[in-house]
């Protein structure tokens, strides 16, 4: 869940606030989706984003004091960074957790980037 979501401070009467939380949980999804993605041979066993920080069913109390007091975020593990297209999903998944909503990514924008990211490996499939 989303900072505000955990926090209360969430403005329950505004639809953008909505969609700054599905932008925070595609984020999740993002981080989810590349830690099971095979790179440099090398593939994670499935863990749900927190799983290092929290109990294995996490109460409310749990994941604010991670998502909002702690500010903490899934770990990137370092392997990330030895592939181009696993780093530029990094660092769009970090926009995606910013703690301030606004400052967040809009979808068009992670729609953008992506597609940048899906014609970089056209390009260099293409290139073989």
């Amino acid at each position: 869940m989303a900072p505000e979501v955990l926090d209360d401070t969430i403005q329950m009467d505004c639809f953008e606030s909505y969609k700054r939380v599905d932008i925070w949980a595609f984020g999740l999804v993002l981080w989810e989706i590349a830690r099971r993605t095979v790179s440099n041979g090398i593939v994670e066993d499935y863990k749900p984003p927190f799983h290092d920080m929290v109990p294995n069913d996490p109460s409310f109390e749990d994941m604010r004091k991670v998502v909002c007091v702690d500010q903490q975020r899934p770990n990137i593990p370092n392997r990330w960074f030895s592939d181009p297209t696993l780093t530029s999903i990094a660092k769009l998944m970090k926009e995606c957790w910013y703690q301030n909503p606004s400052a967040r990514l809009t979808a068009l924008r992670i729609k953008k980037t992506l597609t940048k990211i899906d014609n970089s490996l056209d390009k260099i499939k293409a290139d073989c």
